[in-house]
């Protein structure tokens, strides 16, 4: 089930702050996060952030096309290794 829209997008209020202080100061360093379940907002657009995803922190600069995703979208936390490999048998004549 969705967010009910009365309530709104979520934001995490930490991460708004830190990119309002970030536009005032005119810094643009990563902001690292471990808020994977925030979504994007039409303010970030244009920051860099770290996204925490289990194990190391994901870089993602943020682009338009992300506003109304989450943060987490971007920073998978699981690694596809692959269905099995072909083993290369050895055939020997005995």
């Amino acid at each position: 089930m969705s967010r009910s829209s009365k309530k709104g997008p979520y934001v995490d209020e930490k991460l708004l702050r830190k990119v309002q202080n970030q536009k005032v100061t005119g810094r643009k360093e990563p902001i690292k996060t471990w808020a994977r379940e925030s979504q994007i907002p039409p303010e970030f657009v244009s920051h860099t952030f770290l996204i925490h995803n289990g194990k190391t922190f994901k870089e993602l600069y943020v682009t338009e096309a992300m506003v109304g995703h989450r943060l987490g979208e971007f920073a998978p936390t699981r690694i596809f290794h692959g269905h099995g490999r072909m083993v290369k048998r050895i055939l020997t004549k005995t």
